[in-house]
């Protein structure tokens, strides 16, 4: 199982005093000497933690792989095209919200995200969908004719020490993407105590993790929040022998 690091909430710490440090990109450095497989910003219209310099830098210095993460906003959308980081995930935006609060509306598909993801597969990217995971969020975005989605782990962060629902709420949407021709990553909320179950399901093939590691990493660094997380992974994953 692959595992991305987002590192937007080193960019947050940042932003906070409008200063040089501490600086994402090294943060990307670090993580992937620690073991990471990838690496993942977003790049919101708000600008308010990754920004167009941080993800200039990203795409011409993660050595594995880029998965930019932005909304349907034109001017993003043409950056994303310029730098063509291997992976674009879109996902919804609202200026109120203090983070990603769930997947797309793919219910009412609008004709800007059609055509985002026309731009973005035109450009040599990989697109993947930030969806719900539910039946209905799947089909549509094997309709919107996508290799790949990213199955909001929100709900079971929240509900994961009340039973299983939530879980297996996921697990039938991983399954029925799988089935359906479609690669699933998942994220949102995993940390260090809930991550394991998750890591455990076979149709899942990446996680996108930030908050928890980067809170890991004020205590003890970077690069051994990395490597713990990493672990966390490789053991819960069935006979994974590692990545």
């Amino acid at each position: 199982m692959r595992l991305y690091v987002n590192i937007d909430h080193v960019a947050t710490l940042r932003e906070a005093r409008r200063t040089d440090e501490p600086d994402p990109v090294e943060a990307a450095r670090i993580a992937e000497s620690a073991g990471a497989d990838g690496i993942t910003a977003h790049l919101r219209e708000d600008r308010r933690h990754i920004q167009d310099r941080d993800v200039e830098a990203l795409a011409s210095s993660v050595r594995g792989v880029f998965n930019l993460e932005l909304a349907t906003h034109p001017e993003i959308v043409t950056l994303a095209c310029h730098l063509r980081p291997f992976q674009a995930t879109l996902v919804p935006e609202r200026r109120e919200e203090i983070t990603t609060e769930g997947g797309l509306d793919l219910a009412r598909p609008t004709a800007r995200l059609q055509e985002a993801i026309d731009r973005l597969t035109a450009a040599g990217i990989r697109v993947s969908l930030f969806i719900d995971p539910d039946a209905a969020a799947v089909a549509a975005a094997r309709a919107a004719g996508v290799p790949a989605v990213e199955l909001h782990t929100g709900r079971y962060a929240h509900a994961w020490r009340r039973g299983s629902a939530a879980l297996d709420e996921l697990q039938r949407a991983a399954r029925l993407a799988r089935d359906g021709g479609l690669a699933v990553h998942a994220g949102h909320g995993l940390t260090y105590e809930n991550v394991g179950a998750v890591a455990a399901l076979t149709e899942i093939e990446e996680l996108n993790i930030g908050h928890s590691i980067v809170s890991r990493a004020i205590f003890s660094g970077i690069g051994p929040a990395v490597a713990e997380m990493r672990r966390c992974i490789d053991s819960a994953r069935p006979h994974s022998g590692g990545r």
